[in-house]
């Protein structure tokens, strides 16, 4: 459904000297810089996958969405959607996507929402008995009713993400792109959305491109995730190998009795370790060491603690994905 080969996209930013010589100087004579803000990126999601696109602030995610949705030109390199080249064939590539900017709303302010949705009704050419059970089927999924009066520039920050999501599904889109969907939501919020997008996804086989700063939308939705880096493409695969590949950091937390004797524990003098290998800290009684399984056991850390310091409760978890990535982005594993 969607294939990217190579994509780039590069920038053109003008380096201006301080004071009014450098002003003068950057008018007639300006300095220029090429940034990469996308640096030959591949992949393909198949019909119907729901594909987490993710990295940190400035990787180049959005840049991507924007050039998969027809609204930048690559600078090489191409992308394919459902058959249709975004860049030349916007008309009619457009009617099959639906598109969600999470800081940005595609609604019209001052018009009720109602109206908002009759207006892209006319846009999109829906039919009326279509519309109408669109609508039926959008207010189950995203409840809209108790609000779908109210003019746009009234409805709180997780009414407008949910009428936003529900304006991009109006004309039944085939690929969905989903940029910071839950961004600055409440926990109530974020998962009616999450379950909205779930049973879209599972009842009409929509493909979904989601990029998120929330792991849990990730590890809720998603089966494979690509994470970018600096502009390059630095995983793509499954969760499950991720966790497989990448999962043999442990967190030990535990009790004690007394809080002051947390000092009597040196994890890195008793195993030789260094601070990326096991990390150790402390809030009051609660202490919390996270350590990589490949350089020290779970059962001699177990063991020294326990014969080091009094412990109350202790509890052992295993790897999660949030620390995975981040020992990505700090390139603390091979990739």
């Amino acid at each position: 459904m969607i294939y990217a080969d190579n994509l780039r996209k590069e920038f053109k930013k003008i380096i201006k000297e301080p004071g009014l010589k450098g002003s003068v100087k950057s008018l007639f004579h300006p300095k220029k810089e090429i940034v990469k803000a996308v640096d030959g990126i591949s992949f393909e999601v198949p019909k119907g996958e729901i594909l987490g696109f993710i990295g940190p602030n400035g990787a180049g995610k959005s840049t991507v969405i924007k050039m998969l949705t027809g609204i930048l030109m690559p600078t090489s390199g191409m992308c394919r959607i459902n058959g249709k080249i975004p860049q030349e064939d916007r008309k009619n590539y457009v009617r099959e996507i639906g598109v969600v900017f999470g800081q940005r709303t595609q609604l019209w302010w001052d018009l009720a929402l109602r109206e908002t949705y009759a207006v892209l009704k006319e846009i999109y050419q829906v039919p009326d008995d279509q519309y109408q059970k669109r609508m039926a089927f959008l207010n189950e999924v995203l409840e809209l009713d108790s609000f779908i009066t109210s003019p746009v520039r009234t409805l709180s920050l997780g009414q407008r993400m949910r009428a936003d999501i529900a304006a991009s599904l109006l004309h039944s889109p085939k690929v969905l792109f989903l940029d910071e969907p839950t961004i600055g939501l409440d926990v109530v919020v974020k998962d009616n959305i999450r379950n909205a997008i779930m049973k879209i996804n599972k009842e009409e086989g929509t493909t979904v491109i989601l990029t998120t700063h929330d792991l849990a939308d990730i590890e809720l939705l998603c089966e494979r995730i690509v994470m970018i880096d600096k502009g390059k493409k630095v995983f793509d695969g499954g969760l499950s190998e991720l966790k497989r590949n990448f999962g043999d950091v442990r967190t030990l937390e535990f009790e004690l009795v007394n809080a002051p004797d947390f000092k009597l524990l040196d994890y890195h003098r008793r195993f030789h370790l260094t601070e990326d290998e096991l990390s150790a800290e402390r809030d009051g009684s609660l202490a919390r060491v996270r350590f990589d399984t490949a350089k020290v056991s779970v059962e001699d850390v177990v063991s020294y603690t326990l014969s080091t310091v009094h412990v109350k409760d202790l509890n052992i978890k295993g790897v999660e994905i949030e620390e995975i990535i981040k020992r990505l982005y700090r390139r603390e594993v091979s990739l």
